[in-house]
């Protein structure tokens, strides 16, 4: 049975069917915590068929359970992914901008705390660190995690580059908000990228390792678009244009730039960069979706919500303030947002791009099509209930629910 057969049998993990779909009108009822939301049927498909990737798709907000999750992986449930897995998110990559006095030690504990996860969990968690791994794990059922991190202060050393690769590092945001010895974060005097910050592009080029700019300064962005031999990504951010003076969002020059070098850019629910001074709406965001597709081409626009799907306050189950959109359900984002987008006439094959196959591209020439160096391989483990019978394929597990 496919992931389709799944959902017209009422089940779509965090956002089940409340019955059998309108087969009249092709609509089906979804639920998001009590509140309900109609979504087309083909818009359900185009999410269910697609290799969907959020470039800045976060497992939780609750940070002490993904620590515990981390410290004590045998506490990572069924249940939690069976909460995760029907977002219809495929691949997530959860970068966090650790902070910290000693960033080589947080991002090292980041890493052990990621690699004791996804080692003990191989039947529900995938790593995704290979071009292989980007088209295979998408069709395993499992979710794919990516992981990178929202600033480079570890690298002190253009050799530290080489180091939190092996460890399983696959994406650096070359500064966060603020300037470090790489480059300027946009929120500060941009003077550029350095002469070290152009070695460490340069050596993440030649490792495989994927260069973002999402937080960085115009300059620094432009600088470090130049000097990359392979796609420059823009994981989350919005577009300038529609929302001036904003920090976080990118100018058409960069975003064009960006396309140029066959990078991609994620566009965020975050409300304060989708809209200035008005309360925004789902359409809001796909403004800035439609922006990136106008000025660089649908081939360069893509998925990167900075967003989970517990953005949800427990006691009155209301959205967070930070990202309230009209229209938005946080664990429904991915399907609300292409039944939006099929609604303004794109097409099947648009969305397929724009849910996921961008930023595959976009990565596979990032990372090259070499697979781990054989220093870097791991014992990947084993989950100990985790047999060839319990291996989820699509979302069998759900049919269990």
């Amino acid at each position: 049975m496919d992931r389709r057969q799944f959902l017209r049998r009422g089940v779509l993990g965090g956002a089940a069917l409340l019955g059998a779909p309108f087969v009249s009108t092709g609509r089906c009822r979804l639920y998001a915590d009590q509140r309900t939301v109609e979504v087309s049927t083909r818009a359900i498909d185009r999410v269910l068929d697609s290799k969907v990737v959020d470039m800045l798709g976060l497992l939780t907000f609750d940070w002490p359970r993904l620590y515990r999750w981390q410290r004590r992986p045998e506490t990572f449930t069924r249940d939690d992914y069976w909460h995760l897995e029907p977002e219809g998110v495929d691949v997530y990559h959860p970068a966090v901008e650790p902070g910290g006095a000693d960033p080589p030690l947080t991002i090292r504990r980041w890493l052990a705390g990621w690699n004791a996860l996804l080692d003990r969990h191989a039947c529900f968690l995938a790593r995704v660190e290979s071009v292989t791994d980007l088209f295979d794990v998408p069709t395993t059922g499992k979710l794919g995690v990516l992981v990178g991190f929202q600033n480079s202060t570890h690298f002190r050393t253009v050799a530290d580059v080489a180091e939190y690769y092996a460890l399983g590092q696959r994406v650096s945001q070359l500064t966060y908000d603020t300037a470090n010895a790489l480059g300027c974060g946009c929120r500060v005097r941009d003077r550029g990228l350095t002469a070290f910050g152009a070695r460490v592009v340069g050596e993440m080029n030649r490792l495989g390792m994927a260069v973002d700019v999402s937080h960085c300064g115009e300059r620094t962005s432009l600088d470090a678009i130049a000097a990359s031999r392979r796609p420059v990504l823009i994981t989350h951010a919005n577009c300038r244009a529609l929302v001036p003076g904003h920090p976080r969002c990118k100018s058409d020059e960069t975003i064009r730039r960006m396309a140029m070098g066959g990078g991609v850019m994620g566009i965020t629910f975050v409300r304060s960069f989708v809209s200035r001074g008005r309360s925004p709406s789902l359409d809001d965001v796909a403004d800035h979706f439609e922006h990136v597709a106008r000025v660089a081409g649908v081939e360069h626009v893509g998925l990167g919500s900075d967003l989970a799907a517990d953005a949800v306050d427990r006691n009155t189950g209301e959205v967070w303030s930070a990202y309230r959109i009209r229209g938005v359900e946080p664990s429904l984002r991915i399907f609300q947002l292409t039944e939006t987008l099929l609604g303004r006439g794109y097409t099947d094959r648009h969305l397929e791009l724009i849910l996921g196959a961008n930023f595959i591209r976009a990565l596979a020439n990032a990372w090259g099509l070499g697979e781990l160096p054989p220093d870097a391989a791991r014992d990947r483990g084993r989950d100990p209930f985790c047999s060839p019978s319990l291996r989820p394929t699509l979302r069998e597990t759900l049919g269990a629910r």
